[in-house]
């Protein structure tokens, strides 16, 4: 193998599911082999869970494959991995919930608006027409509701952790969401971001009116964030981490100089070079080459 290794393949498995083991990292240096590629001495970023295998591909371009099962397995160049931005999506990735959806509970809708989330996240209809429609049929829900949805919050597995690391290093940490400031502001504090942008529910201060404030933050929005964010920052794209799971996080995974697709809605994964189905949103950092011992460990409160 030539003595400078340009590429490496990150192997992660969920922490709560230690499975990476010498036998799985054997089988990962088969495939690639078998791909035609020079496979150089594995590096544990943390044992169990995460490690480094450098590689050259037999021909410039070419990518070979690894499938493990559980274990989520990203090729990356091994240089500029560490990133100065993060510009993260809040449903679905910074937390579990999809906040519209726990909203329609309280009117008995949550199956119907659900469903409606679902095809928008996977890109089957338009985001912005969709959180009209959904918001709509949240007319005359009381503004009280929104603190018992908030209390129903549950960040995602790794959440605290990726944002105090991000902030060790010298990160800026950015929510952006298709969904509501109510929310934003309430996880920007929470989870210690140093900014947040959503859409802004209108309301007379008893009850909603239905209605979102324009123009809505949608798909081209969340771009023009991390853009500006980079350009504020002095940074180039390519040193800006983004991360998301729906339709209208695409564009800004795609710019972004690490785009991840966080256990990613069909079509959006399909179209993103990095996803992560197993893991929890630490992946991030080791993807970034961070070791188990680099991280400010903290609870997701």
């Amino acid at each position: 193998m030539r003595t400078t290794v340009n590429n490496v393949f990150v192997l992660i498995a969920n922490p709560a599911h230690p499975i990476l083991d010498a036998a799985a990292v054997q089988r990962a240096t088969e495939q690639l082999q078998a791909g035609g590629a020079a496979v150089g001495a594995v590096d544990w970023l943390a044992p169990g869970v995460a490690c480094d295998l450098p590689f050259e591909p037999a021909a410039e371009g070419a990518t070979p494959t690894v499938s493990l099962p559980g274990i989520d397995a990203v090729a990356l160049s091994a240089e500029g991995r560490r990133k100065r931005l993060l510009v993260a999506d809040m449903e679905s990735t910074i937390i579990e919930n999809e906040m519209l959806d726990e909203l329609a509970e309280f009117l008995g809708l949550r199956e119907h608006i659900a469903a409606i989330t679902a095809r928008a996240m996977n890109g089957e209809i338009d985001f912005a027409g969709a959180l009209v429609e959904r918001v709509r049929l949240l007319k005359g829900l009381p503004v009280a509701r929104l603190d018992e949805a908030a209390e129903r919050i549950r960040p995602m597995a790794g959440a605290a952790t990726l944002i105090a690391t991000m902030h060790k290093f010298g990160g800026y940490c950015a929510l952006v969401s298709g969904g509501f400031t109510y929310f934003t502001r309430m996880i920007h504090e929470r989870l210690g971001f140093d900014f947040d942008a959503a859409n802004t529910l209108n309301h007379d201060g008893r009850t909603l009116a239905g209605t979102v404030q324009r123009p809505i933050l949608g798909k081209e929005a969340k771009l023009a964030t991390l853009e500006r964010l980079c350009t504020e920052r002095r940074l180039e794209l390519a040193q800006s981490l983004s991360v998301g799971d729906g339709a209208n996080d695409l564009p800004m995974l795609q710019a972004a100089g690490l785009g991840v697709a966080f256990r990613a809605k069909p079509t959006v994964a399909a179209q993103v070079a990095a996803r992560i189905d197993h893991g929890d949103l630490t992946a991030l950092l080791y993807l970034q080459g961070y070791r188990r011992r680099d991280f400010a460990e903290r609870p997701n409160s």
